[in-house]
């Protein structure tokens, strides 16, 4: 396959794939194109796929950049972050070439949606920078619906016809339809906060996940997040909120909401800078969270994350 590109521009083809024979071809031959073009690679994938890609490279495989998607990218809020501007900044100057398989048959229901939000806003975050991020998909095992956002995320899809424009392409649709409101449990305990309610809140959200089973590191991580957001709640979102928590599908739940509506995409999504003091709160709970799922609007804005035990 040949997705090479030597200008600044971004490429970000989706492929579809149908087999093991396959996508270890088309990966490996991607791989190895940006290798012979002197291009810094990375494969980011699920594990048993990234075995594939590592055994179809053999000695060529010393040169690649390896991270197992599944840990790597357990939140999907943490990959462009945490895994491709990762990469990427590493090697300022230099075209970038990146395998990225985020969705896989193993995402659950609660995943997807951020899944897919991260897919199209890729193409943000990389606008007129020097990379291309392949985005491999299992047409044998995901869904109908997931296959046909893949066309809407990304500009181009390889399939073994070829190499194609996407006629659906508009990644911003995709941020907007998967901005779904988030109803809460019917049991979650609830309270409310004021600029002087802060460690009362953190409490509250830490005691009421202990009581639920979450201890030690994680449990740390919760009060982390819960005080990041809960500030940003007095800083930014009208200067009140309020916070729940309650169990979910072996995971406990935790949620902000206040009266502010986030206005930027990718809030939370980029690195921080170096020397940067403040706008950092989103991004640490993407980084501690098994999964972070945000709702914006006028009314006011929900960011739910999940940690598991």
């Amino acid at each position: 396959m040949s997705t090479a590109t030597t200008d600044a521009t971004f490429t970000h083809p989706a492929l579809f794939y149908r087999s093991e024979a396959e996508y270890t071809d088309r990966t490996v031959a991607f791989v190895r194109e940006g290798l012979g073009a002197g291009e810094p690679v990375a494969v980011a994938v699920p594990g048993p796929n990234l075995e594939l890609v590592r055994a179809g490279l053999g000695t060529d495989s010393r040169d690649v950049t390896f991270l197992d998607m599944t840990e790597a990218g357990r939140n999907p809020g943490r990959i462009i972050p945490g895994v491709l501007r990762a990469f990427a900044d590493a090697r300022a100057g230099v075209r970038v070439r990146i395998i990225g398989e985020p969705v896989w048959a193993g995402r659950s229901a609660a995943e997807y949606p951020a899944c897919a939000q991260h897919e199209a806003l890729i193409n943000a975050a990389f606008a007129g920078r020097a990379a291309t991020i392949l985005c491999p998909y299992d047409e044998a095992r995901l869904a109908a619906d997931v296959l046909a956002d893949a066309l809407i995320t990304h500009p181009t899809v390889v399939t073994a016809g070829g190499e194609r424009v996407s006629e659906e392409y508009d990644w911003r649709a995709v941020v907007a339809r998967y901005n779904e409101p988030l109803g809460r449990a019917s049991d979650a305990d609830v309270l409310a906060f004021g600029p002087g309610e802060l460690p009362e809140a953190r409490r509250f959200a830490v005691e009421r996940a202990a009581s639920l089973g979450l201890t030690g590191r994680r449990l740390q991580d919760a009060e982390l997040a819960v005080a990041e957001l809960t500030t940003n709640s007095v800083v930014h979102g009208g200067g009140s909120g309020t916070v729940a928590v309650w169990s979910e599908a072996g995971q406990v739940v935790c949620e902000v909401r206040d009266a502010g509506r986030l206005t930027d995409p990718l809030a939370g999504r980029r690195p921080a800078e170096h020397g940067q003091i403040g706008g950092r709160g989103l991004l640490l709970v993407h980084y501690v969270a098994d999964l972070v799922r945000i709702h914006t609007a006028d009314g006011g804005t929900a960011v739910r994350f999940y940690l598991g035990f």
